[in-house]
């Protein structure tokens, strides 16, 4: 029964996101890059500019959350077991031509959450803590003329708001290797998780800020020495991912349907890593004390680079250089298979590693769906929300990652038809003008 469920699930979410979030994503990111004439390309150096300024500066003295600490805090959602192990089932699923989707999916992807952060900026509103609340369900208002679909969003992101993928992967994973019982580890990251959640946005973001840059600096070394070593290999891949992201690849099926499966797995985990369309990042950038829409919503064009053209790209890197990518290797152990070729001990470290990414993922998840919660019901919200973070983390740590991760991209597609619908019926009010 339960298999037969799950199974309905996998049909259900292929259907959804090849004629749903498939289309929305490209065409509408075709459309508004278009409208903002690359902006995302033409003004990169402005987006790094201005990353590096924010770290320079401080405003502890102003309303809401440092930039800075709402970047890291959106990063920590978005850099984390999603780059190194759901994004490498693209690959797995979708062979090597699904890499090129994914790319295409941020530079789209880099717009599109640049108009949902100045949009969440826009319409933010002060709240009672004497700081800031925004995101989809607060300009969604102005896009719709139905009260219902922002209570549907924010239905949506409290349940997205519960990483099960990523929690599940971080238990199993820590249980199995250093052999401790799987619920105790269960039971401790979840008293971890609700810690940093309760702590809201500055919490998260001065968590991530400290554990993000040392993932950020060790993986991509390590990386950069494993790919040293097979130099040889890397001008063969990329031809592969140029050529089979237009024709179809024998590993996938040799035919049309196979390459549809690697353009669509490409952009469905492309989104996945970058939580394009999920409203996610705008709530927690909503809370920043910058008062600069541009500035703010310009931090998504950083955080995508970091997260996709770097983090994800080295990931599927590592396992089409080492030619793991089409053994029977499960998705959790790809990466840990290409770096323990040429690193010792990566039985103990990436298991620590993928906790610990994991944590400051599903914290920065959670304190999204603990402000969702609260907007849904003032008084009651939160403790329900509680109660259903805990069951749902409990029973999800006991099932199979895929079925885990299919209930999450289900709800990721439905965000982005509610969320990425209102960018483009609101597209006129974004400023895509990023200039000193």
């Amino acid at each position: 029964m339960v298999e037969q469920f799950f199974s309905l699930l996998n049909v259900l979410d292929d259907q959804l996101w090849n004629f749903i979030g498939f289309p929305l994503v490209f065409f509408l990111g075709l459309l508004v890059t278009i409208k903002a004439r690359c902006v995302q390309v033409r003004r990169f150096p402005f987006a790094v500019r201005n990353f590096v300024r924010f770290l320079k500066t401080s405003t502890a003295d102003a309303e809401g959350v440092h930039p800075i600490k709402a970047f890291f805090a959106c990063v920590g959602g978005c850099i984390g077991i999603g780059n190194v192990v759901a994004i490498c089932t693209a690959v797995q699923i979708g062979g090597p031509g699904a890499l090129f989707w994914v790319w295409v999916t941020a530079l789209f992807g880099m717009i599109l959450k640049y108009s949902e952060l100045y949009l969440g900026m826009r319409f933010r509103v002060h709240n009672p803590a004497g700081g800031y609340s925004g995101g989809p369900m607060y300009f969604l208002k102005h896009a719709f003329k139905w009260s219902w679909i922002p209570i549907a969003v924010s239905l949506l992101l409290c349940v997205y708001g519960v990483e099960i993928y990523q929690f599940r992967v971080a238990t199993s994973s820590i249980s199995i290797n250093f052999g401790l019982n799987h619920l105790v580890v269960t039971f401790l990251l979840l008293g971890l998780v609700i810690y940093a959640g309760r702590g809201g946005v500055a919490r998260v973001g001065a968590i991530s800020s400290l554990m993000i840059p040392v993932f950020f600096v060790i993986y991509f070394v390590m990386g950069l020495w494993v790919l040293y070593q097979h130099a040889g290999a890397i001008p063969g891949v990329l031809y592969d991912v140029f050529v089979y992201a237009f024709t179809p690849h024998a590993a996938v099926g040799g035919t049309i349907g196979g390459l549809l499966v690697t353009v669509t797995q490409g952009i469905r985990r492309g989104c996945y890593t970058t939580d394009v369309g999920v409203g996610y990042a705008s709530v927690i950038h909503s809370e920043s004390s910058n008062t600069d829409n541009r500035r703010q919503a310009a931090l998504a064009i950083m955080d995508i680079f970091l997260d996709t053209f770097l983090i994800c790209t080295m990931s599927i890197l590592l396992i089409l250089v080492t030619g793991v990518w089409d053994k029977p290797i499960e998705a959790s152990l790809l990466v840990q298979t290409a770096l323990g070729m040429h690193f010792p001990h990566m039985d103990i470290f990436m298991p620590t590693f993928l906790t610990l990414l994991g944590f400051s993922t599903i914290t920065a998840y959670f304190c999204v769906g603990l402000k969702c919660a609260e907007f849904l019901g003032p008084k009651w919200g939160r403790k329900i929300f509680y109660v259903y973070a805990v069951v749902a983390l409990f029973l999800f740590s006991f099932v199979d990652t895929s079925e885990a991760l299919v209930v999450m991209s289900i709800t990721q597609v439905m965000l982005i038809l509610f969320n990425l619908t209102g960018i483009y019926l609101l597209r006129d009010k974004v400023n895509f003008n990023l200039s000193d």
